[in-house]
């Protein structure tokens, strides 16, 4: 499906929505909203542009700088301002021509806009209703087509032979820093970009979030990769455990508790689970053991174009799951001066469960014996 084609299909999946919804008008700014919706992704900065979107109505403010460039993603209507006349005109004009211009309208706007391109709308218009995206856009991105998944797809796979050669490449007196230019040098060569890469030697990988910096590894220590690459538009995201040497009992405790949380888990992942209890599901396996305390964050996240995006797979969420779903299950147990232990898969769900993304086992990674 050519990329008018695809916008003409979500442009009509939006609408119903937004019929079935009550909205009357969808405001979405420079984002990954706008890239999903049109395949247009304009450059961002302090001039506005956004898209607006009605029942018989959708056309960008669009700064002039910028028409050229985005006119090679789009068949749909510019509304141009220049730099020395400012977008007030030109906003006027695509608010006529959605037909936005009465009191009250309900608005949906992009939770990622800027505040100033919020506001300016905002104030264009008479005593609007606002919300955000979560019941329009948010949820049609959450159910992935099957273009969508191929390209997902494509992307864990790579990131398998990456995170398969950073481990088999660890020696005594390599640094965290080195083994990501490993990764990153992976993902090259197979055409995909370094979203993000989280090295973690010993005691490093008690925290979460743990940035690779000049850390050697050193015989019996604990090892964790976290990494993401990112290839046609669409990420991937996988977390893998190991141990440089010989485990000792409590490392294959922490280890073998993780992987039975995300077995719990997945088992729960199905349509029409909540997402709350595919949480529930991780925490209370975590719990049992005695680690409650280590598990420090939620159990997964949506990803689409963006590495975080709904769903999100917590105790507060009030989500129901829905077929074609994608998220992380990602239980840890964090160990603060000695070790963590993280397993991540990334899931779609079909009508019988979580499919898993990744190909690489989950098995605790021996090296360095």
């Amino acid at each position: 499906m050519t990329t008018f084609a695809l916008t003409e299909t979500r442009l009509a999946a939006l609408r119903a929505r937004m019929a079935a919804t009550q909205t009357d008008l969808v405001a979405l700014g420079p984002s990954s909203h706008m890239a999903w919706l049109t395949g247009v992704h304009p450059h961002g900065d302090e001039r506005p542009v956004m898209l607006l979107v009605s029942q018989d109505y959708a056309g960008f403010l669009m700064p002039a700088l910028n028409a050229a460039a985005a006119r090679a993603d789009t068949a749909l209507p510019f509304h141009a301002w220049r730099d020395d006349d400012g977008p007030e005109a030109a906003l006027s004009e695509l608010l006529a021509a959605c037909d936005a211009t009465g009191s009250g309208l309900s608005v949906v706007l992009d939770e990622t806009m800027r505040t100033d391109f919020a506001l300016r709308l905002l104030d264009a218009l008479d005593g609007p209703r606002r919300r955000f995206t979560e019941d329009t856009v948010g949820l049609l991105r959450a159910a992935k087509d099957d273009a969508e998944f191929r390209a997902i797809k494509k992307a864990h796979l790579i990131n398998d032979r990456a995170v398969k050669a950073a481990f088999a490449a660890l020696k005594v007196g390599i640094t965290e820093q080195e083994v990501v230019e490993i990764i990153k040098s992976s993902y090259q060569d197979a055409g995909a970009t370094l979203v993000f890469c989280s090295i973690c030697f010993g005691a490093s990988a008690g925290f979460p979030h743990h940035y690779p910096g000049a850390t050697r590894l050193e015989d019996n220590m604990a090892v964790l990769i976290d990494t993401g690459c990112r290839i046609d538009g669409y990420p991937s995201d996988m977390t893998r455990s190991g141990f440089f040497g010989t485990p000792d009992e409590t490392y294959t405790e922490v280890f073998d508790v993780v992987e039975a949380a995300v077995q719990a888990a997945l088992a729960v992942a199905k349509p029409g689970a909540r997402a709350a209890d595919v949480d529930k599901a991780a925490r209370d396996v975590i719990a049992a053991a005695g680690y409650g305390a280590n598990f420090l964050h939620r159990t997964g996240h949506g990803l689409g174009i963006d590495i975080h995006e709904p769903p999100y797979i917590a105790g507060n969420s009030d989500g129901v799951l829905e077929e074609g779903n994608v998220f992380s299950i990602e239980p840890g147990i964090y160990l603060e001066g000695q070790f963590g232990v993280r397993l991540e898969e990334i899931v779609i769900l079909r009508p019988e469960g979580a499919e898993i993304f990744s190909e690489m086992p989950r098995d605790m990674v021996r090296c360095g014996q």
